[in-house]
């Protein structure tokens, strides 16, 4: 699986330590960002990473930030993207089965990185489970297919 990462500067920490992580399990990770503690406009990082998801660099991503919420938001304005903040087991699968969210973003200053190791363990390990679900995720894509439609 292939994997992007990114963070701004308050997600560092946690970067680090989940890429390694990622590493570790023999993911093909690409960090794309940041690599200090000096302030960005997280943003960037997050389209970067939804960028490489949306025209089939990476398979997956994930984005830190201090809450995941702006993270989060940001990802979601690249079309064909879906990024959930997962601070919890059942969020986080859920964004995965239910939602087939292909981001995932962590708040570093909500919760502990023992807690989010975990989370990224068993986002890695769902997959989208499709059934009723699946006619709520196309009709995601048909709207945003309409509205980008109207836009251009």
């Amino acid at each position: 699986m292939s994997i992007a990462i990114g963070c701004d500067e308050a997600g560092f920490q946690f970067k680090e330590i989940i890429k390694n992580l990622l590493i570790e399990k023999g993911l093909d990770v690409e960090d794309l960002g940041v690599y200090s503690t000096d302030p960005v406009l997280y943003p960037d990082i997050a389209v970067a990473v939804a960028r490489s998801i949306a025209e089939g660099k990476h398979e997956r991503g994930i984005l830190i930030c201090g809450t995941g919420i702006g993270m989060a938001i940001a990802a979601n304005k690249v079309p064909g993207i879906r990024a959930a903040v997962c601070h919890d087991s059942f969020s986080t699968e859920r964004s995965r089965k239910s939602n087939n969210a292909q981001i995932m973003t962590l708040g570093a200053r909500v919760i502990g990185i023992e807690l989010a190791k975990q989370l990224v363990n068993l986002w890695l390990g769902c997959e989208f489970d499709g059934g009723g679900s699946e006619a709520k995720v196309n009709k995601i894509s048909e709207y945003e297919n309409e509205f980008y439609k109207s836009c251009r």
